[in-house]
């Protein structure tokens, strides 16, 4: 795997560090460790990264709207 794949994997990560709530950043980067070791089977990848990309984005979400 290059780094630009480790990168991108790790992006619901980073974004849910945004939200500061522990439940949604150890989701998410369960998440992102799940799609660095399926990236062998790359739809089983895709599922965990979607899957962690959309909890960190209504993570994202609701601390924007909490501004």
């Amino acid at each position: 795997m290059s780094v630009l794949q480790i990168a991108i994997a790790a992006l619901p990560f980073l974004f849910s560090l945004v939200s500061r709530n522990i439940h949604v950043i150890a989701l998410c980067l369960l998440t992102s460790i799940l799609t660095v070791l399926l990236s062998g089977e790359p739809h089983r990848a895709v599922m965990a990264w979607c899957l962690g990309a959309l909890v960190a984005s209504v993570a994202v979400r609701e601390r924007f709207r909490a501004i």
